[in-house]
Parts: structure tokens; C-alpha cells; sequence
């Protein structure tokens, strides 16, 4: 994959992310944080490997 597609990829992934996930990215809760990260990482890794 080209860094291009890279980048169209994760923008993707961004634009398509749920309400409750841009939410807690951006929440003084700590864990809230924390499990949004990993959610959305997830998602990159799983669009990514697609």
C-alpha cells in the first residue's frame, strides 16, 4: 500500500468513526480516552490489513 492509500484509508476510518467514539477521544475522562485510542487504533490496524 502506497502512502496515499494509506491516508485515504485512515481518513476513511476517521470520517466513518461513531459519535460515542469521537466523544470519549475527547473526554477529560482518562479511561475514556484511553479505551477510545484502542478502539480506534483497532479500527486503523483492521482497515489497514483489509
Amino acid at each position: 500500500m502506497n502512502p496515499d492509500d494509506t491516508a485515504a484509508t485512515i481518513t476513511k476510518v476517521i470520517e466513518n468513526a461513531p459519535d460515542w467514539l469521537r466523544q470519549d477521544l475527547a473526554s477529560k475522562d482518562a479511561g475514556l480516552r484511553t479505551r477510545a485510542e484502542e478502539t480506534l487504533a483497532a479500527m486503523i490496524t483492521a482497515a489497514l490489513r483489509k
